[in-house]
């Protein structure tokens, strides 16, 4: 077998597609070596081939070390700084069945590449300068949308929307921040140099830009990780019914003796691109039976943690009080809570439960399982109940992540604090410290001053090939 070839630096190597089986399959190589990498485990099948052009699909058999033909598929070579990463990439297509992949993976490892780490792709894109960090995390987020409405705030991450708003708060920033440095460097001047009213109106302008980004990140936050609801109520009054109305498949088991819920069942559904986590509990009755007590028992947990539950009560049947129920209502409190008035297609129970539910400041939503009567209502109120406090995202919104959301919220109370302190008519030496702490902080949101633990963290979310 060949020696791998020798080049100073660090090639990596890694399947780019998911497991499992496929029409392609991807093999991606970054680094010195990727460029000979890929003409030696390539031979065209076009005569007079010269060499692997940049940028350019070329066709022939996927060779291992020794020459002997693996697949026929095709090769692509961009040259660095200008691929994804900023280095010398190479991809094999290949036909997509992880035998072919693992050989030519093990191709690549016999040339003198090694396994690529979680991320580590993405990674290099960022520290050579082709992505800031906000962009990085993006990817893993683009990878992982579940929805349409999840793609779309990753997409303008990827764009740079989060970078870019997070770039012009450091150049206000660095603004003030000379300002500051004249006004200690020449106190006298301290009305020319840096007005104290216009400070302050310079600082609120910057906190009111993280405002608006930190409320991007709010509407984001159910559309990102999704929301929890819960289907509770008496035995026999159709959760179970509603839940497979819901999912539009026959999930739960149904019949007409009571308790037949004995535990919960979740299943996803997507409420027009807002994820949702959907939980059938178990009916609320008194029990003697320990299993469906204990069934009980977690439903109950399971809702009280739920971002919403829904109060399913039989809508054919009088209302009945429930202790349980209406401890957990109080609990939850109207504004988690909607209720459901199932049996729609049946003639009402009377008195009519809808009073009673008023009565408690519950909204109400009939609905049918049978027929799909009020469907389309419970999943658009669902949908309004959940966005509520802070709102759906606007397209193409900048909206930081969690982590990045922490640091410019760390950023915003030094702000406040410089504020009072303008106000309070602190000295300027003393004003400029939490200036350059805000400026830091801001600047973690692009990885500018990220330690390597932070970075690590961020790039191990990723998949391996990525």
């Amino acid at each position: 077998m060949p020696l791998a070839l020798e080049v100073a630096g660090d090639t990596i190597a890694a399947v780019a597609t998911p497991p499992g089986r496929g029409g392609v399959g991807i093999v991606r190589l970054s680094g010195p070596l990727a460029g000979r990498i890929g003409a030696r485990l390539f031979a065209s099948a076009r005569p007079g081939f010269t060499g692997l052009k940049p940028y350019r699909l070329h066709h022939g058999d996927i060779l291992d070390a020794t020459g002997h033909p693996l697949d026929r598929g095709m090769v692509a070579h961009m040259p660095g700084p200008s691929s994804y990463t900023g280095e010398d990439t190479v991809e094999f297509f290949c036909h997509g069945a992880p035998a072919v992949l693992r050989a030519v993976l093990a191709a690549c490892f016999a040339l003198g590449a090694r396994p690529a780490g979680p991320g580590e792709f993405t990674k290099r894109a960022f520290l050579n300068g082709r992505l800031d960090l906000s962009q990085a995390a993006a990817v893993a987020e683009l990878i992982a949308a579940r929805g349409e409405a999840e793609a779309d705030i990753a997409r303008t991450r990827l764009e740079g929307a989060v970078g870019q708003a997070a770039r012009e708060l450091g150049a206000a920033l660095d603004d003030l921040r000379a300002g500051i440095c004249l006004a200690v460097d020449f106190p006298e001047e301290e009305v020319e140099c840096l007005p104290k009213a216009a400070f302050a109106t310079a600082v609120d302008a910057v906190i009111a830009r993280i405002d608006g980004l930190l409320a991007a990140t709010r509407r984001a936050r159910p559309f990102r990780h999704g929301a929890r609801v819960a289907l509770f109520g008496r035995v026999n009054a159709g959760k179970s019914s509603l839940f497979n109305a819901l999912l539009g498949a026959d999930r739960a088991l149904v019949a007409d003796l009571p308790g037949t819920t004995r535990d919960y069942l979740e299943e996803g559904l997507d409420l027009d691109g807002l994820p949702v986590l959907l939980a059938d509990t178990a009916g609320l009755r008194e029990t003697p039976d320990a299993v469906e007590a204990a069934g009980k028992a977690r439903g109950l947990g399971l809702t009280a943690v739920a971002e919403l539950g829904l109060f399913v009560v039989d809508g054919a049947a009088p209302y009945e009080p429930d202790t349980e129920a209406e401890a957990l209502l109080a609990r939850l409190g109207p504004d988690k809570v909607l209720a459901v008035l199932s049996k729609a297609d049946l003639p009402p129970g009377l008195p009519d439960p809808r009073e009673h539910l008023a009565a408690m400041g519950l909204e109400a939503v009939a609905v049918s399982a049978m027929t799909g009567f009020g469907l389309p209502a419970l999943l658009a109120a669902m949908r309004a109940r959940l966005t509520r406090e802070a709102g759906a995202p606007e397209p193409g919104a900048a909206a930081p992540s969690e982590r990045e959301a922490a640091s410019l919220g760390a950023a915003r109370k030094e702000l406040a604090a410089l504020a009072a302190d303008i106000a309070a008519d602190v000295p300027y030496d003393l004003m400029g410290a939490r200036l350059e702490t805000a400026r830091a902080l801001v600047a973690d949101v692009t990885g500018e001053t990220t330690p390597e633990d932070v970075l690590n963290a961020v790039f191990d979310t990723f998949c391996i090939g990525k």
